[in-house]
């Protein structure tokens, strides 16, 4: 009776053993690492990533054929005369003397400045927006431009020395967006100019197309931070350290086409430190025709020349 008993008490235990066994030797699914991408996937970003770079693709096309901004409401006047150039005077928030020193010499005001632009020569100072947005910087700039209507203020820009590359390419975006002309033109702040001097030379080159007008210089690549002039990315010039040849950033102008390039392409273009640099690096990808005009080299030798240092 015991030895039957054992024996049924082993014969169940070799069962559950035997059972045992099996779900050990089971192969169940092993739980799945989840990338780094997997992660992204669940949460949507890459999906949404996706999606942004199909946007970004769909506005390059659409520029690219022509959908630009204000673009019908220019179009929609036949009569509308083509202006000759948009002139862009760079500025900060510290610099409203200077301004007023400006519109006191080479710059029209008020009525002055209407009958310019009836002429077909449109001026404006350029100028971003404070780190602090609706601070008292933004509002002075603001209220000056109430009384004085003459600047061009690109909201989508943060004004601060380090910015000035991002800013020379939203203003050829903005300008060539907002104004339908021949030529746009880019100047320093610390720069007076012959304004009749330089609308007669824009007047003798009219029509002409993908032209990069400037004081064509080239020089070293600064690759020890900390001096002036620093370039950060200095690697990327090569073992020589010198820049490619560009029109000089004090005075420097482009044809309509070269300045609608930019604006199509901004999402794509590349800055350096400096925006003469960027501008130089953007059109030497293009065909275009460098135009070195020694008019346009500024200094304080006034004689034969378009601009001079203020």
């Amino acid at each position: 009776m015991e030895i039957e008993e054992s024996t049924d008490i082993q014969a169940f235990f070799g069962d559950g053993l035997f059972l045992l066994r099996r779900l050990a030797l089971r192969r169940w699914p092993r739980p799945k690492v989840l990338t780094v991408e997997d992660k992204l996937m669940v949460l949507g970003c890459k999906d949404l990533e996706r999606r942004i770079v199909e946007v970004e693709m769909d506005l390059t096309l659409a520029k690219s054929q022509g959908y630009l901004k204000h673009q019908l409401r220019q179009s929609e006047s036949s009569s509308e005369q083509k202006l000759l150039a948009v002139i862009g005077v760079y500025t900060g928030f510290g610099s409203h003397l200077k301004r007023n020193t400006f519109r006191g010499s080479w710059m029209p005001k008020g009525d002055a400045l209407k009958k310019l632009e009836e002429r077909g020569v449109v001026i404006r100072f350029v100028i971003g927006r404070s780190a602090n947005r609706g601070d008292s910087l933004d509002r002075n700039i603001d209220e000056e431009n109430r009384k004085t209507k003459d600047f061009l203020i690109l909201e989508g820009h943060e004004e601060a020395q380090e910015e000035l590359p991002k800013k020379v390419k939203l203003f050829f975006s903005t300008a060539v967006q907002n104004w339908d002309a021949e030529f746009y033109i880019k100047v320093d702040d610390n720069i007076d100019i012959d304004l009749e001097g330089l609308i007669g030379l824009l007047e003798r080159r009219r029509g002409q197309d993908s032209a990069y007008i400037g004081c064509m210089k080239s020089g070293e690549v600064v690759a020890e931070e900390g001096r002036p002039w620093y370039e950060p990315e200095w690697w990327k010039f090569g073992d020589e350290k010198s820049y490619f040849r560009h029109a000089s950033g004090s005075l420097l102008i482009l044809t309509k086409n070269l300045a609608r390039y930019i604006n199509i392409n901004s999402a794509s273009l590349k800055t350096y430190a400096h925006d003469d640099i960027s501008v130089g690096s953007w059109i030497m990808g293009v065909q275009a025709t460098y135009i070195d005009d020694n008019r346009l080299c500024c200094s304080s030798i006034r004689q034969d020349k378009v601009c001079s240092e203020a």
